[in-house]
């Protein structure tokens, strides 16, 4: 391969982002900047948890795209960079691709059922989530992705050109964008390596054209080409044809009725969600159950995050994570589930707001516990004067569980509360 400065920046970038993130989800540490920048999670905290910085981040996402195409997806995304890894090990790409209308389907589906109040949809097909998922051994992540490094053997990248609800997204601000691959028509010779070479399928070699709404900016057939014909940049404004045909009509049409039937099916949905929660306990942040099960992107990452191993990955009993006292307690000096979630499932709250957060409550227990008192830290449980019994101040407990499992041999119950509420 030849040198190209754009391919290298791209790589490093890639390689950075690939380490760093399989580094967070193993448990090592947590790199915040990367995370807040999967778009998926991103545009649900916009709307579930707004800050200026969520809507910064969003807005640089999405003018990158329209300035250098879906560099997103070859540098930013984990799934992607997963892909690319795999990608490695084939010895031929599958050819062109079709640029394919059912994406856009998911994708008004995934994104419309959001809008409607739910990411119980997102969550099937969001290519953060899976990868999240997966490398915390969750069933649906394992399953997802190792049937998309199947389809990487099959037909390279067929996930993110025509599946992906996320790729669709920025494959359209991408068609439109300022910098381009294109082939350079008087001294290309349609030797078809760059082509080959694709992992996209996007450069037609014959009629030396490139669809850069599928291409996701690997920058590989400018490594490759003999006459330095394949580039990387700004096209004339003759070159730049648009055009719509009537199919692209229909698919507009078609695309915009789904999404509006699908912000309907999204509020029958997390009205239906919210009426089949069980009573569980959830990370400070999350509110209240029904929130929580439909703004939930299951990634996992809070999983990863707490020091403490409680917060448990979905299962048939509740579909979000959840807290499980049984292995710990909630420590009050610590917010890195918070800190972790990218998706604005868990609220942003300070650590003196965390600290003041009711996730659960206790039945005080019935004889004499003054090392259940000393592990309180707001001081819910005090000592009686007059001996026995401790006494108990219901507004002073937050349910962290400190009592219970620093002390287990004292008989206190925990239990969930409906609503999380400062004290």
């Amino acid at each position: 391969m030849k040198k190209n400065i754009f391919y290298l920046i791209r790589l490093i970038i890639a390689a950075c982002v690939g380490i760093l993130s399989v580094a967070a989800f193993a448990g090592l540490f947590y790199n915040v900047k990367i995370f807040d920048l999967q778009l998926g999670a991103l545009i649900q905290r916009v709307f579930v948890d707004f800050s200026i910085i969520a809507l910064v981040l969003l807005a640089f996402i999405l003018i990158m795209t329209l300035l250098f195409g879906r560099l997103y997806c070859s540098a930013l995304c984990p799934l992607g960079i997963l892909q690319e890894f795999f990608g490695i090990f084939k010895k031929k790409n599958s050819g062109m691709q079709k640029n394919l209308f059912f994406k856009y389907i998911i994708a008004a589906i995934a994104f419309g059922t959001l809008a409607g109040g739910t990411a119980y949809i997102l969550r099937l097909a969001e290519p953060y989530t899976y990868f999240g998922s997966a490398f915390t051994f969750a069933a649906l992540g394992i399953i997802a992705v190792t049937a998309i490094i199947v389809i990487v053997f099959i037909k390279d990248r067929f996930f993110c050109t025509n599946i992906c609800p996320v790729g669709a997204v920025l494959g359209l601000i991408s068609k439109f964008s300022v910098n381009r691959i294109y082939l350079q028509k008087d001294t290309c010779t349609s030797c078809g390596i760059c082509g080959n070479i694709c992992p996209s399928g996007c450069i037609n070699t014959k009629e030396k054209t490139v669809d850069n709404e599928i291409c996701i900016k690997c920058l590989k057939c400018l490594t490759v080409c003999p006459v330095n014909s394949a580039k990387y940049g700004m096209l004339h404004k003759e070159e730049i044809k648009f055009s719509p045909k009537r199919r692209q009509f229909v698919v507009i049409a078609s695309t915009v009725a789904v999404f509006a039937v699908a912000v309907k099916a999204g509020a029958v949905i997390k009205n239906i969600l919210s009426e089949r929660f069980s009573d569980v306990i959830l990370p400070p942040g999350a509110l209240n159950e029904s929130r929580f099960l439909n703004k939930c992107l299951n990634c996992n990452l809070c999983v990863k995050a707490c020091p403490t191993n409680i917060i448990k990955k979905a299962d048939g009993k509740y579909g979000a994570v959840s807290i499980d006292f049984s292995k710990g307690f909630c420590k009050f000096d610590c917010i890195e589930c918070i800190r972790a979630c990218p998706a604005g499932a868990l609220q942003k709250f300070s650590l003196p707001e965390k600290q003041r957060i009711r996730i659960a409550m206790i039945a005080p227990p019935e004889t004499e516990a003054p090392k259940a008192v000393e592990a309180c830290p707001t001081e819910a449980l005090l000592h009686n004067p007059e001996g026995g019994r401790p006494l108990f101040s219901a507004t002073r407990c937050i349910g962290c569980a400190a009592c219970k499992i620093k002390i287990p041999e004292t008989n206190i119950e925990i239990f969930g509360v409906r609503n999380q509420r400062m004290i």
